[in-house]
């Protein structure tokens, strides 16, 4: 097979992560390893980590440049991929791919794909989707090895001006992506996502206590000593004081217990699953997929696996965990549960009959039936990977556009329109959806929601706080958080 010269990358598009546009040419002598990514993709966020690996271990010979090839309208502007940087703490250069340019000419076809580029300037080969750590790892190691050979590669550190660097973001919180509001105290549980913990504050803005030590890890133990990794969802048990956690980054199940003041792990052992599970298994030795949000109906603790497309239920009697609908295809399909089929799964509620799921990916909300032979619906959303936008209207006319959360609340459901910056109200019978308040300035990716009496509380994650939406008036203002005297 002939060489080919790598396509050179654009230099009037823009550039984050660095101060000046990069070209293959001015970076002849090092291994380059592109990233077609898009930041709404579960699977893009999977392989960050191995990115991170691979720059690691190959610092003197390897750049990364990320290719933001966007999916959704919402994900093309530049600032929102900025915070999407600085969020997912991305530490390499990322060109903004205008109109895929870029993915066109390197003939790529899905997020994410890396392609590998020699320290000549010739494409080596390309790999798709995730799990192809081990394959990427030896050709660098063969490429370095050949070119060492060759006296064709020059191993030296580059260092780029980071978004971090440029942007500090001193708050209380960073990048909240749920929060829920116990409904017989006066407390509010936030996932402080990036902070890697939980705040307990009051309806005042008061911080009580934090749990985690802000760190990302696996640990259990004490308020003070446990680790989580950009945690999620969360539901309360009130009569036993236990807050369920969906720990994403973990693929884990955690619980907080407020009686014992302790962590515990209850599902989920570390490892992302990589394979669909086909039998029922113990929870604490069950591998997971992205957890993202969790409810608790009776004795069963349902959990959206927004990196296999599912929903799982966990015994909390037995510690057993199966798959409750979805067959792990990416797709909106409805019917029976074990059959159907859900593209990330982001956001869960329920009224104790149905359970209720914001379908992040087919910008749509979803009903799973509870009890024997469940089925799934769709109740408002186009159903279709790639048809989104914002349009009120009734059941499949309806456009969303990555809908994080959803809230139950008086036969209505409160749906965070994530990335249309918007607050939206669906009636589970009819599946009419209206847009109820929001706009860019108002709220940034809003991705959770709680319900008390007559407040909506609303995780406003680019804003980097809590919002109080009051429904009897429709007013917003922002919790003041206070994080003086936590304990």
């Amino acid at each position: 097979m002939p060489s080919i010269h790598a396509p050179e990358l654009p230099q009037h598009y823009s550039w984050l992560n660095t101060d000046q546009p990069l070209s293959l040419s001015e970076l002849k002598g090092r291994i380059l390893l592109l990233d077609f990514w898009t930041y709404c993709c579960i699977n893009c966020l999977h392989i960050l980590h191995d990115l991170k690996y691979l720059e690691k271990k190959y610092k003197q010979y390897l750049t990364v440049i990320g290719i933001h090839s966007a999916k959704f309208d919402h994900e093309q502007e530049v600032e929102n991929i900025r915070q999407a940087i600085l969020r997912y703490d991305i530490e390499h250069p990322v060109l903004i791919d205008q109109n895929y340019d870029v993915w066109q000419q390197y003939t790529v076809r899905g997020w994410p794909t890396l392609v590998l580029i020699d320290p000549k300037g010739y494409y080596v080969g390309s790999v798709a989707g995730e799990g192809n750590l081990a394959v990427i790892d030896e050709m660098i190691s063969n490429l370095i090895q050949q070119h060492q050979n060759n006296n064709t590669i020059q191993p030296k550190n580059l260092n780029f001006i980071l978004e971090k660097q440029e942007k500090s973001i001193n708050k209380p919180l960073f990048f909240p992506g749920k929060v829920l509001a116990d409904q017989q105290s006066d407390r509010l549980f936030i996932a402080d996502s990036r902070h890697h913990r939980i705040v307990i504050a009051n309806s005042e803005g008061k911080i009580i206590t934090t749990i985690g030590i802000g760190t990302p890890g696996l640990k259990d133990g004490k308020f003070n000593q446990a680790q989580f990794s950009t945690p999620q969802g969360m539901t309360f048990d009130e009569k036993q004081q236990i807050l369920y956690i969906a720990d994403t980054e973990n693929h884990a199940i955690r619980v907080i217990d407020f009686n014992k003041e302790i962590v515990t792990t209850i599902a989920g052992n570390g490892k992302q699953r990589n394979r669909l599970l086909s039998q029922p298994q113990k929870g604490i030795e069950t591998a997971l997929n992205s957890p993202w949000d969790l409810e608790k109906v009776g004795n069963q603790l349902f959990i959206v696996l927004a990196g296999s497309h599912q929903v799982g239920v966990l015994d909390l009697e037995t510690n057993l965990f199966q798959i409750y609908a979805g067959r792990g295809a990416e797709s909106c399909v409805d019917g029976d549960a074990i059959e159907a089929a859900f593209a990330q799964p982001s956001g869960i509620t329920t009224n104790r009959i149905e359970l209720f799921i914001a379908d992040s990916e087919t910008s749509c909300i979803r009903g799973v039936s509870l009890g024997e032979n469940p089925q799934v619906r769709t109740i408002c959303g186009s159903g279709e990977l790639f048809k989104f936008g914002d349009k009120d209207g009734q059941g499949f006319e309806v456009r969303l556009q990555h809908c994080l959360g959803v809230e139950y609340a008086n036969n209505f459901l409160w749906v965070a329109d994530t990335y249309n910056h918007k607050i939206k109200q669906v009636d589970i019978n009819t599946g009419v959806c209206k847009t109820v308040i929001g706009n860019k300035e108002m709220f940034s990716e809003p991705s959770g929601l709680s319900i008390k009496e007559s407040t909506l509380y609303i995780a406003d994650t680019n804003h980097h706080q809590i919002q109080q939406l009051e429904l009897n008036n429709l007013t917003v203002k922002t919790l003041p958080l206070d994080d003086t005297d936590v304990r």
